[in-house]
């Protein structure tokens, strides 16, 4: 086992990282774009006969920054305040308290150099408009890497010393996929600790420790549990009290798998996600779980609607379109739909694209034990389907289809998006016996693997939901349509971002089968006479994958599949005058 990294060395590496950070300046490579420097304010003496102090030197920003921004508008997301009494908005109070200490922690998981980076920027937001838009596109981003762009820079430094770490902050910069497979080969003891969820993985000497995010991060995580324990005591639901208690014990201790339990049980009209979950962030290897957390209010009434579909899912996994073999009839089958109204996110929820829905724990032992919650953000998916959603659909679907766009089919293919992640291959068995998270193999793949089976699985299961008279409001032929117009609202997001390159692996597959078909004016239609043989097929690959573990039958699809086609890049340019997607302003907690 390799020597852990103690309290003391920790503390003494982030002041090191900050004084590194503070006293370094990068200089920029060319670019395609020239970054702007911006104009410095003097500063005056501080005291009579001694020399001017040097003022912080401005960050270069490029110039298109304005233009980027006005691709993420800002819309306000608020929430019906009848839906909380006046203590239970005191409770939401302290979870958002909390949650602004997520942030910064997951800021530091994105780059150590965040903190300092942010500093300057707002330092210079008195000098110039371009220094003020450049820290809100930072904000957005959570750093200085725009993930609209493939994670290009907008901030210097640019070009290839300026390129976002593949592991993001959660491994040493300058360490290889290679360097952390080849040590753990030679030092299996250190496994566990080092592609463990909950560890941050750094160098010790010549050896590689995994520090546990409870002392890595403890600074941040003593006072978010203490505010999750004050929101505990304020409430009066058991339930969340539960939970509150025992996530506050969590982040001291890295075990949530108690408190993950108590999620699934919570009742009441507060709905709340905080804590390590997504692998995104970590595209060197989709090990390291990312901070977020998500404050919602139940909407009831919408959520009873959608209970039924729980019921069905065993039925739906037994449908699934691969071999008998590779069903998994022993997941957990508790699978809670919450149909929501956001009231604040932040971390990783807040991050670049707004999140329209999540589908939690993604602990395997968890999901296999219990099951897992699906929950439905309906105001932001309104507030998107307005903004991006529907105007890009118009845009590109034939106008003889325009007519079959469907709010309710975006909406439902949502929730299914979510069923069809608890459905399908979770644990495998290894060639040599061991039994692993499907996501261990799979790798770095793995987020854009299952993104991309999740969207497709979940029409299926839609497929089945009309056959068996579960679903009403919209038919196939909606569906087909709608789904081909939205699709280019997922491209947009850059293929480097797992829902975008999942989304270019179906348009691709998708032309190739026949179902979706272009005209000479550009626009495209839906021939839902081939629409469930095209997902089937689709369906039965991804699923295959996952099933075996298959990293070279990942990267062979991705690498046919999983790409901007010339037809894609062209249709893209023809949108640019219409949003992206959202940049969310909560009004509860008093933003504006």
């Amino acid at each position: 086992m390799v020597k852990r990294v103690h309290r003391k060395e920790i503390v003494g590496l982030l002041l090191l990282t900050c004084c590194v950070a503070c006293q370094t300046t990068a200089t920029p490579s060319a670019t395609s774009s020239t970054p702007v420097a911006t104009t410095t304010a003097a500063t005056p003496s501080t005291a009579r006969g001694t020399a001017p102090m040097a003022a912080t030197p401005p960050l270069e920003i490029l110039p298109d920054v304005p233009q980027r921004l006005s691709q993420l508008p800002r819309t306000p997301i608020d929430y019906d305040r009848s839906l909380l009494s006046p203590r239970e908005q005191q409770v939401v109070g302290k979870l958002i308290e909390a949650s602004k200490l997520i942030d910064d922690i997951y800021l530091r998981q994105v780059s150590e150099d965040n903190p300092v980076i942010r500093a300057r920027l707002v330092e210079g937001t008195g000098r110039s408009a371009l220094e003020r838009a450049g820290l809100d596109l930072f904000d957005i981003n959570k750093g200085r890497w725009d993930r609209l762009k493939e994670d290009a820079p907008f901030i210097s430094p640019f070009g290839a010393v300026g390129k976002k770490p593949d592991g993001a902050a959660f491994y040493p910069a300058d360490m290889s996929k290679a360097e952390l497979e080849s040590f753990v080969a030679a030092h299996p003891g250190s496994k566990a600790e080092l592609e463990g969820l909950l560890t941050v993985v750094r160098r010790d000497g010549t050896a590689l420790a995994g520090i546990p995010y409870s002392g890595f991060y403890r600074d941040f995580l003593e006072p978010a549990a203490a505010r999750l324990r004050e929101a505990a005591v304020l409430s009066e639901e058991p339930s969340l009290r539960d939970f509150l208690t025992k996530r506050a014990d969590a982040f001291l201790n890295d075990d949530y798998f108690a408190s993950d339990l108590a999620w699934m049980d919570l009742k009441g009209p507060i709905e709340v996600v905080i804590g390590p979950y997504e692998v995104y962030e970590d595209n060197l290897f989709n090990y390291k779980a990312a901070f977020e957390s998500f404050v919602t209010v139940v909407d009831r009434p919408e959520s009873e609607k959608l209970a039924v579909y729980a019921a069905h899912l065993p039925d739906m996994e037994r449908n699934l379109p691969e071999p008998d073999q590779y069903k998994n009839p022993s997941r957990g089958t508790d699978s809670p739909i919450r149909v929501v109204q956001e009231i604040y996110t932040a971390g990783d929820a807040r991050r670049g694209v707004q999140t329209s829905a999540f589908n939690l724990p993604n602990d395997e032992k968890v999901r296999e034990a219990k099951g897992s919650k699906k929950v439905l953000l309906k105001n932001v998916m309104n507030a998107k389907f307005q903004q991006s959603g529907s105007p890009v659909a118009l845009r590109v679907l034939d106008p003889s289809q325009a007519s079959l766009l469907s709010f309710d089919a975006y909406f439902n293919h949502t929730l299914f998006h979510e069923l069809s992640h608890g459905l399908g291959p979770g644990f495998i068995n290894q060639p040599g016996g061991q039994r692993v998270e499907v996501r261990i193999p799979l790798k770095n793949l793995f987020s854009t693997i299952e993104e991309c089976k999740a969207d497709v699985v979940g029409l299926w299961n839609i497929f089945y939901a009309l056959d068996h008279g579960l679903l009403s409001g919209f038919n196939e032929q909606q569906l087909a349509a709608t789904y081909t117009g939205l699709m280019f609202r997922s491209m947009r997001f850059g293929i480097n971002e797992a829902h975008g390159r999942g989304t270019a692996v179906q348009w691709n597959w998708f032309r190739e089968k026949g179902f979706v078909n272009g005209s000479s004016d550009g626009h495209y239609s839906a021939d839902s006479t081939r629409f469930r043989e095209a997902v089937r097929s689709l369906g039965n690959e991804l699923l295959t994958i996952e099933a075996t573990g298959d990293y070279a039958r990942a990267e062979a699809l991705l690498d046919k599949y999983g790409k901007l086609t010339p037809e894609i890049s062209s249709t893209i340019e023809k949108l640019t005058d219409i949003p992206v997607d959202i940049t969310p302003v909560f009004t509860a907690a008093g933003e504006r």
